[in-house]
């Protein structure tokens, strides 16, 4: 597929520039919703745009950078230039440059590139997800008991009403993690997680993630099942930014499990 084969240049090209400030002290900023911004996001996504603009000017880019760009009912390419940023404002490798194509609200195309983990996965509709150019495939377990259950934040969960849920899952998994931002959600689609759950996440955030997840044979969704709000291209606090992704198996259990 083309625009997989292009997002993938664009992964490479990303690659290039986190890792020349990675472990160098990026200068950093915060914005007004009182997040980190480095100078590697702001190149990767410049950069980003600058090639989607050239290949295919007719398509709508929205990014976390620098918002929506074109028309949001063309196909639309999403950038977050780094997941994860305090990570890798702090020297933890575990980010990662995400990139998807959405078209007619389907996610088509993603890939996150993790540079510092030595890791990309990639998928396209119908046409599998991969690491590293070899098949991935989410694990076969069924029951909460042998399930690896990964969150983002759990006093961002708390903090969402999620408190008691939460614990309740805790108690009765095989094991809990703090493996947030995307790499959670790639733990899911190789198998190595059954469960990732955020309570409150932008269109950025999620789309590449989605159809890795769902190609790799996994389910994700909203905490209430649903998929996520596509009015959230256009507004980003529209509608249930929560995200669920699971290896299938498990995912009416926990949509019932998480139901406030």
């Amino acid at each position: 597929m083309d625009e997989l084969t292009f997002a993938l240049e664009l992964a490479e090209a990303a690659d290039e520039i986190s890792m020349k400030y990675f472990s160098r002290d990026p200068e950093t900023s915060v914005k007004k919703d009182g997040s980190v911004v480095t100078v590697a996001d702001k190149e990767i996504e410049a950069l980003i745009r600058r090639r989607i603009r050239d290949r295919f000017p007719s398509h709508a880019i929205l990014g976390e950078e620098t918002g929506l760009e074109g028309n949001a009912g063309a196909p639309i390419w999403i950038v977050d230039p780094i997941d994860g940023t305090n990570n890798y404002a702090s020297g933890i490798p575990i980010f990662g440059t995400l990139i998807a194509l959405r078209v007619d609200g389907h996610t088509e195309v993603g890939v996150a590139s993790a540079p510092a983990l030595g890791e990309r996965y990639d998928a396209a509709t119908g046409d599998g997800a991969r690491m590293n150019g070899k098949p991935i495939q989410v694990s076969k377990v069924d029951d909460m008991a042998g399930a690896v259950v990964c969150i983002g934040s759990y006093r961002r969960m708390r903090k969402r009403g999620y408190r008691e849920q939460l614990d309740q899952i805790f108690a009765d998994c095989k094991r809990d993690r703090g493996f947030g931002d995307f790499w959670g959600y790639m733990l899911v689609a190789k198998g190595a997680a059954e469960v990732m759950l955020e309570p409150n996440l932008n269109m950025w955030d999620i789309a590449a993630l989605e159809v890795i997840v769902n190609e790799a044979g996994g389910r994700a969704s909203t905490f209430t099942g649903d998929p996520y709000p596509e009015s959230r291209i256009t507004d980003y606090f529209a509608g249930d930014g929560s995200f669920l992704a699971s290896n299938g198996l498990l995912h009416e259990e926990l949509v019932a499990r998480l139901r406030k």
